[in-house]
């Protein structure tokens, strides 16, 4: 029967990979959530609301920014331990994927604004269209008269 070793240096290395796998399992959870990319680039959208509704969802992050949330406690609590060897990959891949959410939630939001606006635009420019017809066969109808 093997006996443990419960040195403590040994223990702490142990902990410290774990921390590190934590934070890369979170990382790579996080990356999956993300849109791919031809799903945001292709439609099948016969008009432009119906494009605008669906890049929206397309650019839907899930739990992405939840999972790099994780990410970073975890690598926190192990750079503040002073447990990471080389841990500047991590936070350099952290910092990468919060601005990549943080560009895409902008991108949804914009997408959204602009799908509430785009009809409002097509009654508008329809009313526009009506009384300039309406305009049109008033003139016509005042030419018949002279």
């Amino acid at each position: 029967m093997s006996q443990a070793t419960f040195d403590d240096d040994d223990l702490f290395g142990e902990a410290a990979a774990e921390v590190r796998d934590e934070v890369e399992g979170h990382l790579a959870e996080a990356r999956a959530e993300l849109p791919g990319a031809d799903e945001v680039w292709e439609t099948d959208a016969d008009n432009t609301l119906g494009v605008l509704n669906g890049l929206k969802s397309a650019l839907d992050v899930g739990d992405a920014a939840e999972h790099v949330r994780q990410a970073k406690k975890s690598y926190v609590l192990g750079e503040r331990a002073d447990a990471f060897e080389d841990a500047d990959d991590l936070g350099a891949e952290i910092d990468d994927l919060s601005e990549l959410i943080a560009d895409i939630e902008d991108a949804a939001d914009a997408v959204g604004e602009l799908a509430g606006t785009v009809p409002e635009l097509r009654g508008s420019l329809a009313d526009a269209a009506d009384a300039a017809d309406a305009a049109g066969e008033d003139d016509d109808e005042d030419e018949s008269d002279d």
